[in-house]
């Protein structure tokens, strides 16, 4: 065949030295053919007999009339009906030959607005070498990018530890809510007071403020986050009345849909797939129910755990799609990873909870070099973001919310990474950075993602959520990992569109990005000297690298109020400056009054009561927690009008004071 030994001797040695350490060492652009330049990634840690293949515009037609012709006589489509293709098809010996997202027609506009239909997977022999299968293709002008099908890492270890097997503890938790759920007391990552039995070094208020967000909203169910991760166990007691079900079981995948689809293996979801080989077993963790459950394992519902967004025991949780890219040891890969986001976006999920990792291990550290690397998932995600394709009822576009990743590297991991995603970093119960979280460039937010060593509660300074019984012999368990950070983020967010929703507002995805960005606690300020738990760290390593802050429930639904907050330090007398929410001239107007609830001020430590001093807030609080309060003024004149004496209109406005357990001396919050 005339392509087989095209540029075989002068490419062949760069090509199969570019390793997942060697991303940037790859010839220049000048250097290299113009043909080989379709040739996106390497082959390395991909999947073998397997290329994805992006065709033109002019080429698509062709193909699509063959692919149709031989879907009509129920066969497998080999060929694409363009000569030079198919002689290389033939040649490396094609077994199928097909689009990386099936044709639906209920989404077929959009995908061809989006370029998704140029997008086709090819398996071939898996003798036949990737390098030059790739090659053989490069030449052909209706070929315009050609990717290996490389396979995801897991942020994670899958390592779990039953809650019945967890070390014991010398006292019980101080977790206390309004919720029944009887193993939230050791969900500290919810609501942390300071527990010794979880660590010596446990902080008051190192948690997502979740428990007064609770009285507000516990979630609503036109809110849809999906799970792209191993498969969720949904017939588990904690999550099942939870989970999203498919109201419209689509026939590319037999109508078998209904709680989403196990992408990995083109097949219904699945959580308990293993395989022991010399005493060494591999495969499902649990990890995908795991995370789910901290999203929103059911609340208040007398057994288990609690989850962010489970609801409030009424019915009112989001909803779980289980989108699986791993199952069993079947890793995920550039076509899993495509195929679930486009399905979220198409399926109605306002977030994408993605907790994997760098293209099979690959050390890409720009947005330049992750479009170049990954086009296809990147592609795939865009399709998410877009309001144009992605019509969730509860945000204009979707929000795709990653884990940094736990190598310790200064960097994200990639996709999080990317200037549209949010990447999450992990602290543990102290408000410290986790030994083994990634930071520094690309990460964008903080959240709890534990430490199950180190502590004096062992695992119970994990993250406590539901797990999978069929591997773990419990229902529930820790883990630990920026993977455990990143769905407290999404379920922060998932109950920020639902209240939202339940207000009648929809905000575009960067106005609600905004806000959950900066709904959020300092925590630089305390990043001083070194802490040693799984590892020693130079805690000022970290300063700036964690993200704007430790994210905070009630904030967020507090921005889409609209209820300005105050956040207070404890342990010290504050002066909070109200010019700009009173005016310029705040500390020139004649303040009537401060109220505050006598029971929140006992719930807040507060010695005294608040009180104004020129123009500025004058507050103490000894205890973490939130509260409401109202100050009233002057607008014209040193007291208000009345039917006998000229004056001013009294203004009231209301604040919610947040109270955390850390704070820098200039205020320090972000």
């Amino acid at each position: 065949m005339k392509y087989r030994n095209i540029f075989l001797t002068t490419v062949s040695v760069l090509l199969a030295s570019c390793t997942a350490e060697q991303l940037h060492e790859q010839p220049s652009p000048e250097e290299l053919r113009p043909e080989l330049q379709k040739i996106c990634n390497t082959s390395y840690s991909s999947e073998q007999g397997t290329l994805l293949v992006k065709f033109s515009d002019e080429a698509v037609a062709h193909i699509e009339e063959t692919v149709s012709g031989s879907a009509a006589t129920k066969s497998v489509a080999t060929r694409s009906g363009i000569s030079g293709v198919d002689e290389v098809f033939a040649d490396i010996n094609v077994t199928s030959f097909g689009r990386l997202f099936p044709y639906d027609a209920k989404f077929e506009k959009n995908r061809r607005s989006a370029g998704l239909h140029r997008w086709y997977v090819l398996h071939f022999d898996e003798s036949q070498d990737l390098d030059e299968a790739a090659r053989m293709l490069a030449p052909m002008a209706e070929v315009s990018t050609i990717q290996f099908n490389k396979e995801r890492t897991k942020t994670f270890s899958g390592e779990a530890f039953p809650l019945g097997g967890a070390a014991p503890a010398q006292t019980r938790a101080m977790v206390r809510s309004d919720f029944n759920d009887p193993e939230l007391m050791w969900q500290w990552h919810y609501i942390n007071n300071a527990d010794q039995a979880i660590s010596q070094t446990s902080l008051a208020g190192a948690d997502i403020n979740v428990a007064e967000a609770w009285k507000i909203t516990g979630g609503d169910p036109r809110v849809i986050v999906a799970v792209v991760d191993e498969g969720v166990k949904y017939t588990h007691p904690d999550l099942a009345d939870n989970m999203w079900t498919n109201p419209n079981p689509s026939e590319a995948y037999g109508y078998q849909d209904i709680h989403g689809w196990n992408f990995a293996e083109n097949c219904p979801v699945s959580w308990d797939k293993t395989e022991t080989v010399n005493g060494v077993t591999d495969g499902d963790s649990g990890h995908g129910t795991h995370v789910a459950g901290t999203v929103a394992a059911v609340n208040n519902n007398g057994i288990g755990v609690a989850g962010v967004a489970g609801g409030t025991g009424a019915g009112d949780g989001i909803r779980i799609m289980s989108c699986q890219i791993f199952s069993g040891t079947q890793n995920a890969t550039d076509r899993s990873v495509g195929q679930a986001i486009v399905y979220a976006a198409e399926h109605g999920a306002a977030i994408i909870q993605c907790s994997y990792g760098n293209v099979g291990g690959t050390p890409i550290t720009s947005d330049r070099d992750y479009e170049a690397f990954s086009p296809a998932e990147m592609e795939a995600i865009k399709y998410f973001l877009d309001p144009e394709t992605n019509k969730s009822e509860a945000v204009e576009g979707g929000i795709a919310i990653f884990s940094a990743g736990n190598e310790s590297n200064p960097y994200s991991n990639y996709p999080g990474g990317y200037r549209d995603c949010i990447s999450v970093t992990s602290v543990g119960p102290d408000g410290l950075p986790a030994y083994y979280t990634c930071y520094g460039d690309g990460c964008n937010i903080a959240a709890p993602g534990g430490e199950t060593t180190g502590h004096a509660g062992g695992e119970r300074a994990g993250v406590l959520s539901t797990l999978v019984s069929e591997i773990s012999g419990d229902d529930y368990g820790y883990m630990q990992g920026t993977s455990m950070a990143c769905p407290h983020v999404s379920g922060v967010a998932a109950l920020g569109l639902s209240y939202a929703l339940q207000k009648g507002k929809k905000l575009t995805r960067e106005e609600f990005i905004s806000k959950l960005l900066t709904s959020v606690n300092e925590i630089d300020s305390r990043f001083e000297g070194t802490k040693t738990t799984g590892a020693v760290l130079n805690l000022e390593d970290y300063v700036g690298k964690m993200g704007t802050g430790l994210v905070d429930a009630y904030q967020l639904l507090m921005q889409i109020e609209g209820t300005p907050c105050l956040k207070i330090p404890v342990g010290s007398l504050e002066l909070v400056t109200l010019t700009q929410y009173f005016g310029g001239s705040a500390e020139d107007l004649t303040y009537t009054g401060v109220e505050i609830p006598a029971d929140d001020m006992e719930k807040l430590g507060m010695p005294a009561e608040p009180q104004m001093y020129n123009g500025q807030l004058m507050i103490r609080c000894n205890n973490p927690g939130v509260a409401h309060i109202k100050v009233s003024a002057v607008a014209g004149g040193k007291r208000p009008g009345s039917d006998t004496i000229m004056g001013g209109i009294e203004v009231t406005k209301e604040f919610a004071v947040i109270a955390r357990g850390a704070g820098a001396s200039n205020g320090g919050w972000l």
